[in-house]
């Protein structure tokens, strides 16, 4: 999403390289760079006229480091001002009340149904029951679509298909969880339009019956500057808690993540990508302002892997890999775990320095499915035992997969140079020379004490 945005506050800073100090001139040229980016990205124009007064005042009053360039300096001083304009810090959703209720209102099309399934799946994992409540009663099929989500990450929904109001559904769904020990209720509403009074006026009737501990604004961040506009007549008639930004893998601008905060004086609480249940995360300014900059984010990407990895499979995996058994089966298990953490192109652009390597570059999900097509073609002795794989299994592998004789062979090679590397890692880590020599492998200095 940030791409442009990315690329033009690059260019901005270049502006400064190699000039010896900051002085009002060339900061004029670069504030103005920065401007233009911001506002191109869709933030809106006060905001980013705001912001671009307080980098100015801020870069005019530093003196410059030795050791630390101009640009680098200007680069500092604008991450801290996109983590204030985005909220400084990390708000939590809160769950109070027994049970405590989620209230979830937004546009029509913005995400709200997946949003609620996503949602459920991050609370569960606190380990909270939780209960959905289907509340949309104008849109065809929502309530399938809700008990779809419901069954797919294993949460129990509350419907009542013949009952037209939202109010009395919402009210029985929370009856019904407090008999049923259901700590969190995510009640999921009709998405509606803000010029629409009957449905606005609904939506109020509902947050007063049920007086909810957190209600929600869940809006298209790709909609752009339409999203703070329609965030803004939503907080008006709702006071919402916070804002969930939908779609943030998308293709557009940006502006709305930047400036909704800005505009609403309401928190941004999560940040959704995708389809899969797993790919909600909390929002963090000050890591969003670091993936802006081109600086990464290892801390997110650190996070994601932690909630996928299983601890115990994490040990069998080692004890396999000390033993020199690692096979095709958890090459398998690792790469499900692998695509369970999001989008590809979002994960390697979470590493330092990679999202401008790979901006023009196309990482498509479908990357590993001719590896697991040949893996799923094998026998399971041939999974637990590669090596049988001679050039008569490995035709009927590229045969059996839809691959060709040299992908199958790219993958055995692959996998044998990778168990060499186990090998060769968990020989040098088992003595004091061993561990030595491994530091000296990864560049460290000054050996083992």
């Amino acid at each position: 999403m940030f791409d442009n945005l990315s690329t033009k506050l690059d260019k901005a800073f270049k502006t400064l390289k190699g000039q010896g100090s900051i002085t009002e001139i060339n900061v004029a040229t670069t504030i103005k760079e920065i401007r233009r980016a911001l506002v191109d990205a869709d933030v809106n124009y006060k905001v980013a006229k705001e912001v671009t007064d307080k980098i100015k005042d801020e870069a005019m009053g530093r003196d410059v480091l030795t050791a630390v360039s101009p640009g680098q300096l200007m680069t500092k001083i604008v991450y801290d001002e996109l983590t204030l304009l985005m909220g400084g810090q990390k708000e939590d959703v809160v769950l109070k009340g027994d049970p405590a209720v989620i209230l979830l209102s937004g546009l029509q099309g913005s995400g709200k149904t997946t949003f609620a399934g996503k949602l459920a799946t991050f609370i569960k994992k606190q380990n909270r029951t939780v209960l959905l409540v289907a509340c949309d009663v104008y849109r065809p099929a929502a309530i399938d679509q809700l008990k779809v989500l419901g069954e797919q990450v294993g949460v129990e929904v509350y419907a009542e298909p013949d009952n037209k109001n939202p109010v009395e559904i919402s009210q029985n769904g929370i009856a019904y969880a407090k008999k049923n020990n259901k700590k969190v209720v995510i009640i999921d509403t009709a998405g509606r339009l803000a010029v629409d009074e009957q449905m606005m006026r609904e939506i109020e009737q509902v947050k007063k019956a049920i007086n909810p501990s957190e209600t929600l604004f869940v809006v298209d961040s790709m909609t752009g500057q339409d999203a703070v506009n329609t965030a803004k007549t939503f907080n008006d008639r709702l006071n919402f808690d916070g804002v969930v930004l939908t779609k943030l893998d998308g293709d557009s601008r940006g502006g709305a993540a930047l400036s909704i905060r800005a505009v609403v004086e309401k928190p941004i609480k999560f940040i959704s990508t995708g389809e899969k249940m797993e790919a909600l995360d909390m929002f963090y300014p000050d890591r969003m302002a670091q993936r802006i900059l081109g600086m990464g984010d290892v801390i997110s990407l650190v996070e994601r892997a932690q909630q996928q990895f299983d601890e115990d499979e994490a040990k069998r995996i080692n004890q396999k890999i000390r033993k020199n058994q690692f096979n095709f089966d958890d090459f398998l298990s690792q790469l499900e775990q692998i695509k369970k953490m999001g989008n590809l192109k979002d994960l390697v652009g979470m590493i330092p320095g990679m999202s401008k390597a790979i901006k023009d570059v196309d990482i498509d999900d479908d990357a590993f499915k001719p590896i697991e097509s040949i893996i799923k073609s094998m026998t399971p002795k041939e999974r637990a035992q590669p090596e049988l794989l001679n050039g008569s299994r490995r035709r009927r592998l590229a045969k059996g997969s839809g691959t060709d004789i040299q992908q199958v062979n790219n993958l055995m090679k692959q996998f044998e140079d990778m168990r060499k590397v186990m090998r060769t890692m968990n020989k040098m880590s088992s003595t004091k020379g061993g561990m030595q020599q491994m530091a000296k492998m990864m560049g460290m200095r000054g050996g083992m004490k």
